[in-house]
């Protein structure tokens, strides 16, 4: 029996819902109002009509009945669980009133504008944050802002552009383009990406290209679906990538496998690395990562060998490695001397078509869009900029590991309220008894959010309802190609981020509505002026443009040649020196503008805690935990609580190798505690026998909706969060990367009878 649908609303998935960063092309059918069925754009060139789990469970997502669908009001005291129902305008009025009252005794910098990742929220934080004169924009919470802005910045100072594997997402033919080659090799380094779509990449691409030739080589502590099918896997001790890219670098320098023609003509610094990476000879890079000799020797000479026209799709735990930015400068000067960089099938540089941006992610891009005068107010009173250079010369966010202790100290000057949106720091906060209080010290918090968790419920003075992707107006302008997002249902009382953001910015800012008198339709129009059409412009021709303009900086390749990377038009690239600089110049200059200074050549650091730096510590805790581990149905700390999601993954767990199992006489689906000196948390064990012995693998952001969560208790975060027993303040040299996400170290101990999860959490219903 054929059903019948009143319409059928095409559109670009990212926001709330699927959670990810998105990208994907969605087809929403609405029966009475209703949303009845999602599924993937068959038409769309991204996705190719393949829709994740939590895409397809959106219906159970958009009309579950514990969603928040109208403003709320605290009623009592924090913790107690006690809110009221008010109007848009009461709650607008009461947020004006004490952000103001806060301003005029404390200046605007006195509130922090909090983020989350994966939803499309940089461009309402900024506009809401920014107009009410704050420069303190943060993803609080998350050490060491280890979260691929380590990545985007080395290679900003590298090779002045970010670079992704190229899968032929460029072109809107795909793999169809004559100017597209497959790469030879993809190296995926420290990522799965089949179980996601990080940073602007469709997990499954490095499948399609699989399907049609290209070799692996994967480095990952962890066996996966991808390690299974790879030429080689580099099965390293965590956190000893460092350790691994210089062993690669210095014997593709020491064989002579770079590339001579790209490193004499583009490469500046290549002296000073070849003597560098001497430091780090074969055997004892083996001793530091665990990985056989011939091993690394073999899968080195296979990337240098096919090169140019192999790729390196990387991963968070590059971000969060020791020195996660060093790390990455390292990966990218390894692409950078095999020639790699622009080529097809290399690591394709990535502008957005059309230079469209939804909002200013580094400092250059705050100067366009609000002047060099305002950047230089933002950068002197942004947390942290005194003590990292990298902070003033780079990215638009505060110092997250320095604004948790200034809430908590109120130096060297008072935080007095906080407005969250997109995120759950109380559950994914690095150290979260700490943000806990930091968050509680708080005057004043407003937090946007779907659904009520262990931040709503802790913390929040004033919860607005948001909209998931399929009730709101957006736009994507990430690489290519520019896309609209389209409503095609209202829920309850529910706002777009956008909106949110539109409607209290002009109330701090009175300005902003005669510049945009239309409210945020003006501003995405203004957004998307350089494209040559309007937001209904590119809904009337399907939802998206593809920028192909050959000579363009945004249509690939060898755009150094042609001058199409630099303002001033010569070829090159844009850094300092016009080349790809391999002892990096901006390390040096930005490390002298704060309190640390950095290397402005590669090196590797051993975490600050492991069996080689901290043996003592070792003898105590002799397993190292791996987090952040990625689920295909969940997003960070979203979507625990929808029945088709979680029945695919109803229980915390913890993955431990049989030996370590049989060592510590635990059996498959028991519960242990996992602990060391920080506390502990209590997880259900699921045997792998593709992990090391001597680590474990956690998923973070747990917590569970179906128990209590009033105050103690907040839905059992404090009993199964991995961040409980996560350190902070393990940030890196320049303030972006590093913290223990990937190495804390931490024994098993097995429950006793009459334990907490003693009988197993049901899964529907609450205790």
């Amino acid at each position: 029996m054929s059903i019948e649908y009143d319409r059928v609303v095409t559109t670009t998935t990212w926001s709330a819902g699927p959670g990810c960063h998105g990208g994907c092309g969605a087809k929403i059918y609405v029966k009475d109002d209703k949303v009845v069925k999602v599924e993937g754009d068959e038409n769309h060139p991204w996705n190719q009509g393949r829709g994740c789990a939590r895409l397809l469970a959106m219906t159970q997502y958009m009309y579950h009945p514990d969603r928040i669908t109208h403003p709320l009001l605290r009623v009592g005291s924090r913790g107690d669980g006690h809110f009221k129902q008010i109007s848009w305008d009461e709650a607008y009025d009461i947020i004006e009133e004490k952000f103001n009252k806060i301003k005029a005794e404390y200046g605007a910098k006195a509130v922090i504008f909090i983020q989350g990742t994966g939803r499309d929220i940089g461009g309402p934080m900024s506009l809401v944050a920014y107009n009410y004169g704050s420069p303190n924009w943060s993803q609080l919470g998350l050490g060491g802002q280890a979260c691929y802005g380590p990545r985007l910045g080395a290679m900003s100072c590298v090779q002045g552009d970010t670079s992704v594997a190229d899968c032929s997402q460029f072109f809107e033919k795909r793999f169809d383009d004559p100017r597209y080659e497959l790469p030879k090799y993809i190296v995926v380094w420290a990522q799965d990406p089949t179980t996601g779509c990080p940073d602007g990449f469709y997990g499954n691409w490095v499948v399609d290209c699989m399907q049609r030739g290209s070799k692996l080589i994967v480095i990952d502590p962890r066996q996966n679906f991808l390690t299974s099918r790879a030429a080689y896997h580099l099965e390293l001790r965590p956190a000893t990538d460092g350790a691994l890219v210089l062993g690669m670098i210095n014997l593709i320098i020491e064989n002579e496998w770079y590339n001579k023609e790209f490193v004499e003509n583009w490469c500046t610094g290549f002296e000073a690395l070849a003597e560098r990476v001497k430091e780090y000879p074969l055997e004892k890079v083996s001793s530091i990562t665990k990985v056989p000799k011939e091993i690394i020797y073999e899968a080195t000479k296979a990337y240098a060998l096919n090169s140019p026209g192999s790729a390196i799709q990387w991963g968070l735990p590059v971000d969060q490695a020791p020195d996660g930015v060093i790390l990455a400068e390292a990966i990218n000067m390894l692409w950078a001397i095999t020639g790699n960089i622009d080529v097809p099938g290399g690591n394709v540089i990535a502008r957005n078509a059309y230079h469209v941006s939804a909002y200013p992610f580094d400092n250059y891009q705050l100067a366009d869009m609000f002047g060099e005068d305002f950047v230089e107010q933002v950068v002197q009173k942004r947390i942290g900029s005194d003590e990292y250079g990298w902070l003033r010369k780079w990215r638009c966010y505060i110092q997250p590991d320095i604004a948790v202790q200034q809430m908590l100290t109120q130096n060297p000057y008072p935080i007095k309220a906080t407005w969250i949106q997109t995120a759950n720091p109380v559950a994914n906060a690095v150290d979260m008894k700490q943000h806990y209080e930091a968050l509680k010290a708080m005057d004043f918090n407003v937090v946007i959010d779907l659904f009520h968790n262990p931040t709503t419920m802790s913390v929040a003075d004033i919860i607005l309802p948001a909209a998931t992707f399929a009730e709101r107006t957006g736009f994507r302008a990430w690489y290519q190609p520019v896309q609209i997002i389209q409503p095609a249902v209202q829920v309850g009382e529910c706002k777009n981020d956008w909106e949110i953001a539109m409607d209290m910015a002009v109330r701090f800012n009175p300005e902003l509505k005669e510049r945009f008198p239309n409210g945020i339709a003006d501003y995405m129009n203004w957004r998307l002026e350089p494209t040559g059409l309007t937001y209904n412009e590119l809904a009337e021709r399907g939802g998206w443009k593809w920028g192909d303009e050959e000579g363009t900086a945004w249509v690939p390749y060898k755009r150094y040649e042609k001058g199409a990377l630099r303002a001033d038009g010569k070829p090159g690239f844009r850094t300092p020196s016009g080349k790809v600089e391999l002892k990096v110049s901006a390390n040096a200059d930005w490390g002298a503008t704060g309190k640390t200074i950095v290397d402005p050549l590669p090196y590797y650091q051993e975490p600050f805690e492991s069996e080689m730096s901290t043996p003592e510590v070792f003898k105590k805790y002799p397993l190292v935990m791996i987090t952040g581990r990625r689920s295909a149905v969940f997003f960070h700390s979203e979507h625990r609580n929808i029945p088709w999601l979680r029945e695919c993954n109803p229980y915390p767990d913890v993955e431990i190798h049989p030996d370590t199992a049989r060592d510590l006489k635990i059996e498959n689906g028991e519960w242990v505690w996992i602990e060391n000196d920080r506390g502990r948390i209590t997880r259900k064990v699921k045997i792998n026998a593709g992990i090391n012995p001597r680590t474990i693998s956690v998923l973070h952001g747990w917590w569970l909706p179906e128990t209590e969560g009033r105050s103690p208790n907040l839905f059992s975060a404090w009993d199964v969060n991995c961040n409980l027993i996560v350190p902070a303040g393990a940030q890196s040299r320049t303030g972006y990367g590093g913290n223990a996400y990937k190495y804390t170290l931490v024994r098993l101990v097995k429950m006793e009878e009459g334990s907490p999860c003693d009988p197993p959490i049901s899964i529907w219903g609450r205790r």
